[in-house]
């Protein structure tokens, strides 16, 4: 087990990886006290190298830094969004060019969001050994069985990394996946600013007045998790920004009153800050406050449409080895029922050939699906038509 628990040697291995095409990367951290997470383990690997960097081993990571922002190897992950995070908000960077094997995964048709440990035993026949999953990583000394869990997590990356980029040259499907990682190599996907917060929040109230209270305080919040170190729910649970967005209190003693905020919170030194911040929403510009899109019910009408419209994206999914969830969600479906003109993914580029213009072109009966043996298949209408004629 090569553990990297000096600068020197983090150094040195970090600019052995740069010399290769490529690197496997995973981590282990903990967040479940804190806002920001915690980073206990970097596993790294590419041909012929493996090692595990101990983080709080006092060492200086700027190597690994320098080795995320080379762009002349490849960094692999795997479902690595809270991954790609963590250097983020610790170094600022995106490690470039990326490559995400479940992404990759469900482009060439191994379902939708595939674990690790089923990509592995499908591709390698190797079972992953998942004891320590749940394991604290912050605890020092890190035990051996630790250690190779962490390991493992990269070694069979390789394996499965050159396996899928094989796939996606036989299939041409490099451009799909570079659409897919957008997402993911976008800063802003880890940018977390405390004046759009209140969209994480999921119940929101009526009035605009509530809701620009509710803009105020969910930002206190957010700053307030992120100055102290801690989940936000720590700070109040998103039912109490609700409330108080809905009551207004206007002094502490309000505060006592309210059955979702904690008992004593009105005498701590969060409660002024609170406070300001609803004052802040009774006098914020109602024209500042986001219009609440109302989802309205599907007409019944339309459901036969959408019904139609999956066992469309099953056929193509099943015909062209594509997850379907990749191809087209629920709501892309429903979007489509109701407008040809619908601002989804499923009617954009590479969606579009091999999803979109078979959905419209089935929703106006241009085409019509029918069973030959066990298969689903799709049949010009006018072909319906004319073995309908015959039979009269």
């Amino acid at each position: 087990m090569n553990l990297i628990t000096s600068s020197s040697q983090l150094s040195k291995i970090c600019q052995s990886l740069r010399a290769k095409d490529y690197v496997a990367v995973d981590t282990e951290f903990m967040r479940d006290k804190t806002y920001w997470s915690k980073l206990c383990l970097v596993q790294l690997a590419s041909d012929g190298i493996e090692a595990v960097v101990d983080p709080l081993a006092n060492i200086d990571l700027e190597p690994l830094w320098e080795l995320a922002r080379d762009q002349s190897v490849v960094k692999v992950f795997h479902a690595g969004r809270q991954d790609v995070e963590i250097f983020y908000n610790l170094a600022k960077t995106i490690p470039l060019p990326l490559f995400d094997t479940q992404i990759a995964a469900m482009v060439c048709g191994f379902g939708d969001s595939v674990s690790y440990d089923n990509l592995v035993r499908k591709l390698t026949g190797e079972q992953i050994d998942k004891s320590s999953r749940f394991t604290d990583w912050a605890r020092r000394p890190l035990s051996d069985q630790q250690l190779a869990y962490g390991l493992a997590d990269v070694t069979h990356l390789r394996v499965v990394y050159k396996h899928l980029i094989q796939e996606l040259e036989s299939s041409k499907r490099h451009s799909w996946l570079e659409e897919e990682l957008a997402i993911l190599t976008s800063t802003s996907t880890y940018t977390m600013s405390p004046e759009k917060a209140f969209e994480r929040v999921k119940s929101k109230p009526k009035s605009k007045r509530a809701m620009a209270i509710l803009m105020e305080v969910s930002a206190w919040r957010e700053q307030e998790a992120q100055r102290l170190n801690v989940p936000r729910n720590r700070v109040l649970k998103d039912d109490a920004l609700v409330e108080i967005s809905s009551f207004n209190p206007q002094k502490p003693a309000d505060l006592e009153t309210m059955r979702a905020v904690p008992r004593g919170f009105n005498h701590s030194k969060s409660a002024a800050g609170l406070l300001q911040a609803v004052e802040r929403g009774q006098h914020r510009q109602i024209s500042s406050v986001p219009i609440q899109v109302k989802h309205e019910a599907l007409p019944d009408s339309l459901t036969p449409i959408v019904d139609l419209l999956r066992v469309v994206v099953k056929m193509q999914s099943k015909r062209h080895k594509v997850a379907q969830k990749l191809i087209a969600s629920s709501d892309d479906l429903e979007q489509i029922a109701r407008s040809d003109d619908a601002n989804v993914a499923a009617l954009i580029g590479w969606r579009r050939d091999l999803f979109g213009k078979m959905a419209l072109d089935i929703k106006h009966g241009r085409l019509a699906l029918t069973v030959r043996g066990n298969q689903v298949i799709p049949i010009e209408a006018t072909q319906l038509d004319s073995a309908s004629k015959e039979d009269d």
